[in-house]
């Protein structure tokens, strides 16, 4: 069964350009440490502070060896540490959904 981890962020609305060039960032990284990235979506209209990534896996398990790659990957831990540096996510929620199937 395939699950999908959204990822909820609150961001400072005056660092927005920063935020996108750290998803510009996650665009090659992601696919690259195994996970189907379905895109990053940022703030256009309404709420000034909210993004939202959503990334798809075969399973729980393929997303726990996903973190584990992304973790050790030279990419990954630079951007994470730029984020960090920079401070312009305040605070990050992670959902996990599956899809709505035809019944038969």
């Amino acid at each position: 069964m395939t699950v999908t981890c959204c990822i909820r962020y609150t961001l400072d609305p005056f660092k927005l350009d920063r935020f996108e060039e750290y998803s510009r960032h996650w665009l090659t990284i992601i696919p690259a440490c195994g996970g189907d990235l379905l895109g990053y979506f940022l703030p256009h209209e309404g709420t000034n502070n909210i993004a939202i990534a959503m990334i798809s896996f075969d399973s729980l398990a393929a997303y726990e060896a996903y973190r584990a790659r992304l973790k050790s990957d030279p990419a990954g831990k630079a951007n994470f540490a730029m984020a960090q540096q920079e401070r312009f996510i305040l605070a990050e929620e992670r959902t996990f959904l599956r899809p709505v199937e035809v019944s038969t």
